[in-house]
Order: C-alpha cells, then sequence, then structure tokens
C-alpha cells in the first residue's frame, strides 16, 4: 500500500526523454515506484489526460522577507513551482545588527520593491546571525526554498555606515569572508551580489555591495571553494559587457570554483548584436576554468512604473535623488511647473533607461481616484492630444491627483517575431538559463513569477519547444546547476516534488492587484490556469488551482541537501 498513486498520466520526467504513460507512487515523501503499479495507494489521483512532470525549480527570486507573512509563498506553486531559490542580487535580510533593521528595510523597500509597511509589520527582525534566520523559517514553508548570502547585508553588518561610500579594509574584508563561511556553515547555498545601477537605497544612494572593489568580489567567492556551497549570483552592470566584466565575471567563477549565472537577458531583436556580446562571456570564462551562465526571461519586458516607488525612473539622469523624496516632498516637486520641467529636462539626457522618458508611450494603468477612472487603458500621448497640454503636464497632472500612485505600463519590449525567433534561440543555448522571476520583489512593477506557466504555453502555442524540452528547462537543467539532492526529476527514490497538468490548457492567468499584504498594501497576482496537482516531499499542497493546508517544504541547507558543484559542471 503507497500514500499515493498517480494513474495513467503522461509522465515527462525531466531528463529530456519522451514521455511515456505510467502510474507514479509515492511514499514517506519519495517517489518509489514509475511505471505499472499494481498495489493500490491510500489516495488515488487519475491523471489521463494530464502530463506528470517533477515540480519547478525557480533559481532567482526574493521571498526573504514574504517567508515571514505568507508560508505559500504565493503564487508561486500555483505555478507548479515547488523550489525556490532566495538571497539572490545580494538581498538578503540576514546576517543583521538590531541597529541596522531600518536601513535594510527601506533598502529593500526601495529597491525591491517590498512595501514598507510590510516590511515593518510582517517580519519579526528579531534574528543576528543567517544561521538564526534560516531556523526562524525552518518547517514553516510549503515549497522547499534555498537562501544565498547577500553581500550587501554582509557589508552593513561588518562596516556599518561605512558600507555605503567607502571600500573595505583589509580587517574588515577578513571579518567579511568568516561571515560569509560562518553562514555557508549554517546552510547557505551561495553567494549573491549587485553592481546594478538601478539598485539604490532608501536615500538614492547606490546600495552596499555597489561599494565593494573588484578584489574584494572575488576575496568573497575564493570563501565558497572550501565549503559545502553551490552557487554565485551577481549583476555586474545593466550595460554593455565587456572585456573587463569578462574577466571580473571569471574571477568570481574560478576563485570560487562554482558557477555564477548573472541576471537578465530580456530578448528583444534590437539589442541581438548586445546580448550576443554578453554571452560571450561564458566563453571567455570557458577558457579560463571558468562557468557563466544567463539568466533570461521567457516573456517579453513588462514593466510597471509608479513614481511613488521610483523604481527603474531612479536610473533617468539626475533622478535618483528625487524619486527617494518623501512622498510630499515629490508631489510638491510634480506639482511645481519650473521644477518639474527641469526634472523633464534631465530626464532627456543620455541614461540606460532614457526611453522610459518618452512619456507619450506611456499607458495609464491602475489608478486610485474614482475621477480618474476614465483614463485607464489610454496612452499619455492620446490624453495630452484631447487636452491640449503636453505628454509631461499630463503625466505630472493625473499622477500628483493621483497621489503617485498611477500605474503607468510604457509598451512591451520584444513581442515581434523576430524576438520570439532570439527568444527560441536563446532558450536553447547552453549558456542560457530560463529563470529570472524575481517572484517576491517588484510587487507594483512586475509580474513575472509566472514564468513557468508562461513558458509551457508559449512553448506550445508558438511551437518554439517540445513538451519534454520545456519540462527539461524547469525542472532538471537548473536543480543540476544548484546540485540540488534528488530533486528535478521524476526518478525512484527522488523527493517526491510533483505538478499534474493539462499541457493542453495550461497558461498564467489574468494579472489582476491583489490587496493582502501586512500593513493593507497591494502586489500584482497571478492565478494559474491548468495546474490541478502540485506535490511537495509527498504532500498535496495545490489542488485545483487552490492552496491547501500543507506545509511540507525543505528548508534547503548546503550540503545536507546538496551535492557538490564545481565549474567544471
Amino acid at each position: 500500500m503507497f500514500d499515493v498513486v498517480i494513474r495513467n498520466g503522461l509522465v515527462v520526467d525531466g531528463t529530456g526523454s519522451p514521455g511515456r504513460l505510467a502510474d507514479v507512487a509515492i511514499s514517506d515523501g519519495r517517489i518509489v515506484a514509475v511505471g505499472e503499479v499494481s498495489d493500490s495507494g491510500d489516495r488515488e489521483i487519475d491523471a489521463e489526460g494530464f502530463v506528470v512532470a517533477p515540480g519547478f525549480v525557480d533559481v532567482h527570486t526574493h521571498f526573504d522577507a514574504q517567508v515571514f507573512w505568507d508560508t505559500t509563498l504565493s503564487p508561486s506553486p500555483l505555478h507548479g513551482v515547488t523550489t525556490v531559490i532566495s538571497g539572490n542580487c545580494g538581498f538578503t535580510i540576514a546576517p543583521l545588527e538590531p541597529e541596522h533593521g531600518d536601513y535594510m528595510m527601506q533598502m529593500l523597500a526601495r529597491v525591491e520593491g517590498m512595501p514598507l509597511t510590510s516590511l515593518q509589520e510582517g517580519v519579526p527582525w528579531n534574528w543576528r546571525t543567517f544561521g538564526e534566520y534560516l531556523d526562524a523559517i525552518d518547517g514553516s514553508l510549503m515549497p522547499n526554498a534555498g537562501f544565498l548570502v547577500g553581500h550587501s547585508a554582509l557589508r552593513r553588518t561588518v562596516m556599518g555606515e561605512r558600507s555605503v561610500g567607502e571600500f573595505a579594509s583589509d580587517d574588515e574584508l577578513r571579518a567579511m569572508k568568516e561571515l560569509l563561511a560562518e553562514s555557508i556553515a549554517a546552510g547557505g547555498l551561495g553567494f549573491s551580489s549587485s553592481w546594478a545601477k538601478t539598485h539604490n537605497d532608501a536615500d538614492g544612494d547606490a546600495v552596499p555591495s555597489r561599494h565593494a572593489s573588484e578584489t574584494e568580489l572575488v576575496e568573497l567567492c575564493s570563501v565558497l571553494r572550501d565549503t559545502s556551497a553551490v552557487a554565485l549570483e551577481f549583476i555586474p552592470t545593466i550595460e554593455r559587457f565587456d572585456e573587463e566584466v569578462y574577466q571580473l565575471l571569471t574571477d568570481m567563477s574560478v576563485a570560487a570554483d562554482r558557477p555564477l549565472n548573472w541576471n537578465v537577458i530580456f530578448a528583444n531583436a534590437r539589442q541581438a548584436d548586445i546580448i550576443e556580446e554578453k554571452l560571450q562571456a561564458s566563453d571567455f570564462a570557458a577558457e579560463q576554468g571558468g562557468r557563466v551562465i544567463a539568466l533570461t526571461a521567457p516573456m517579453p519586458a513588462e514593466s510597471r512604473l509608479c513614481f511613488e516607488s521610483g523604481f527603474l525612473l531612479d536610473t533617468l539622469h539626475g533622478w535618483s535623488e528625487p524619486m527617494a523624496l518623501p512622498n510630499e516632498e515629490k508631489l510638491a516637486l510634480l506639482s511645481d511647473p519650473e521644477r518639474r520641467n527641469e526634472l523633464n529636462e534631465d530626464a532627456q539626457k543620455p541614461s540606460a533607461f532614457r526611453g522610459v522618458a518618452r512619456w507619450e508611450r506611456l499607458t495609464v494603468g491602475e489608478v486610485t481616484k474614482e475621477d480618474l477612472k476614465h483614463l485607464e487603458g489610454r496612452t499619455i500621448g492620446d490624453i495630452a492630444e484631447e487636452w491640449g497640454k503636453t505628454p509631461w503636464e499630463v503625466l505630472c497632472e493625473i499622477v500628483v491627483e493621483d497621489d503617485l500612485k498611477t500605474g503607468l505600463y510604457p509598451p512591451a519590449a520584444g513581442d515581434n517575431e523576430e524576438s520570439w525567433a532570439l527568444r527560441q534561440a536563446l532558450w536553447n543555448d547552453d549558456r542560457c538559463l530560463i529563470g529570472a522571476s524575481d517572484a517576491g520583489a517588484h510587487l507594483d512593477f512586475l509580474a513575472t513569477f509566472n514564468y513557468s506557466t508562461y513558458l509551457l504555453a508559449a512553448a506550445r502555442d508558438r511551437n518554439l519547444l517540445s513538451l519534454e524540452s520545456a519540462v527539461q528547462k524547469l525542472t532538471d537543467v537548473p536543480a543540476r546547476l544548484y546540485g540540488l539532492k534528488d530533486r528535478g526529476r521524476i526518478e525512484e527514490g527522488w523527493c517526491a516534488d510533483l505538478v499534474i497538468f493539462d499541457a493542453d490548457n495550461v497558461a498564467p492567468a489574468e494579472i489582476e492587484v491583489r490587496e493582502d499584504l501586512p500593513g493593507g498594501a497591494w502586489r500584482l497576482y497571478s492565478e494559474a490556469v491548468g495546474v490541478h496537482h502540485v506535490f511537495i516531499n509527498g504532500e498535496q499542497a495545490v489542488l485545483d488551482g487552490q492552496f491547501t493546508d500543507a506545509r511540507p517544504g525543505t528548508l534547503l541547507r548546503s550540503g545536507r541537501d546538496t551535492e557538490p558543484v564545481t565549474a567544471a559542471g
């Protein structure tokens, strides 16, 4: 007698092999039989007409704070995700000294789009070490979850206020290395950092990791070589790569003797040459014994801008400080014709995201004031023509009237046939890994948490990948990169992380706004279509698109729950 028997499904095992009709039996959280199962189960599921696949592995999330107020880590498991890796981009909330809690909260609110009220009311902030943080959440989560150790947290803990604006002294670097080693010994899966110009703290200053020297980065990476850590994650720049970037990525991977994944490629045929230039980092590293992998998102780049958070807007020339102002001062700035015109003049100067300042192309999304509802769905350009004003004037008037809360949507980048062809090529390029969901972050800015069901739908509808290949890229490929023990495949003896879905209909549901965060804050949200069952460690987590009460997730600790990984693969 088995705990569960899933019968008559098309088993797509994660290895890329052709799917086959088979039964899958589960006992004690493990897969114990795959094939024709004659014995019965305490529970039987008829999966005829459905796919039975390994649970999906999402290696780029930011659930570090959400773990305390939402132990389902929604909506990810609804989309078939059974394992998440958090602590990316250097933004962990451990280790932590008590006096730095306020800085970390405000930094996360600014750089990762987590509402400050939610961070204040939903997170206890009562740990100091990385191990204490892991212990606080162990046994409480629905999906399996592992955490990298973040550079900004290490820097703030060791250097305090000097972490912003100064290089580390020899003693401070030594202390960071010791703290990183201690955190990995407690279960941290690796090390993450960022030099992205979009990553600024609540004061508009570069986050702590951006003030590190190349020597500091490589020295910290070297700590991993003699530990059970499995991964490096880093954002070197949001601009073009050159040989200096190639060398830094290579040096980091070689020093750690671990693969390094960098974030992120959104496929756009207009940038095909730049993307190929960035992918050359993998070839460069391989020649020197390193391994560098690019994360690529499976969908066109769609984002929501908002003057309240200021994220991405703060990359415009001269906008970092204005977007860091308190709301009242920001409203006063945008209400003053002379000052706001100066701001607009700055926005037109060269910067990484100057295209954002083509105000006429923005579409008004959600508004909070009833008398502005009639503008939803219209472009700023159309409204400006109707009102007889410039797009910038119209934008400021709407945003001010709506107390900065208006959602503004640039046109999706990369939604044409040429870009889809490029996307297909990237999916099949060994230098790339599909991921970059950012789930748990940018709650009012991005909805890429649905990347897994989006990939399955796009691969099917556009005939870009076989079902078996799409499943492999969501399961075994990321699991092997991170050395996850007994996860990522349907195989006897492996952990029973499974998703049962309708291959003909699986897709993300429509994006909606959900007001369910601590402190009354809201987020972008999406359920899934066609995902009927999700099992995690043998327990049912999702039934017919709804969460159960089970919290069977394993807190993944390096060494115990991982196998050794090296840059050689």
